[in-house]
This record gives structure tokens, sequence and C-alpha cells, in this order.
């Protein structure tokens, strides 16, 4: 996903990349461990983003991109 602002927010991220379908289900998923960010859990749904960033989700590589 290529974010135009300096960072984005992980929940954020996996609302606007369809992982989850709401911002209670992103808040779940990571409290419970279910999300990676650089190869290492994370269970801070305000952790921020840069490009270069690679989120790991229910198998799912998803990588933040500069536009």
């Amino acid at each position: 996903m290529q974010i135009t602002t300096p960072f984005i927010k992980l929940d954020s991220f996996l609302k606007s990349e369809n992982a989850v379908s709401s911002g209670g289900e992103a808040k779940m998923m990571i409290a419970e461990g279910c999300v990676s960010v650089n190869g290492e859990v994370e269970m801070r749904r305000g952790r921020k983003l840069y490009p270069g960033d690679e989120v790991v989700y229910n198998g799912k590589k998803l990588v933040v991109e500069a536009s």
C-alpha cells in the first residue's frame, strides 16, 4: 500500500488493506498477537508504520510504500 503521509498507524493500515473489516477487529487481532511488523509480533495498534515496513497478518505479507 502506498501512503501519502510520513506514517500510518497499524490498525488503520490493516483496515485500508482490507485485512480486517473494522477497527474493532484490528484491535482484537493485534491484541491477540496475530500481527507482526518487520518480523516481530506487534501488540500496539497505534504502532507507526513507515515506508519499507513489512506487516504480516494471516499469512499475508503487506508492505508500506511511499507514494
